[in-house]
């Protein structure tokens, strides 16, 4: 199974419906605090070129946030990139 970088908060809604769907998926997932480690942020910012959270990997690949990370779900392209 492929490992996920998810960049997140404490007080996002869209991290908690992410973090939900992933742990139902029973991904490994690598949370990132980014309100805990402000230099995640900053890294967050330069690998994905945004602002926003959740942003989230799944290997090497970035899938963009929570309605990117359902997109593909519905999509049913979630499992195959979770496989991998």
């Amino acid at each position: 199974m492929a490992d996920v970088t998810l960049y997140s908060t404490g007080w996002c809604p869209f991290c908690v419906r992410a973090k939900r769907l992933l742990a139902g998926k029973n991904a490994r997932v690598h949370e990132i605090d980014v309100d805990r480690e402000p230099e995640a942020r900053r890294e967050m910012m330069a690998r994905s070129g945004r602002r926003t959270v959740p942003q989230i990997w799944i290997g090497d690949r970035h899938v963009g946030g929570c309605d990117e990370l359902f997109a593909l779900q519905r999509a049913g392209e979630l499992d195959d990139l979770l496989a991998e």
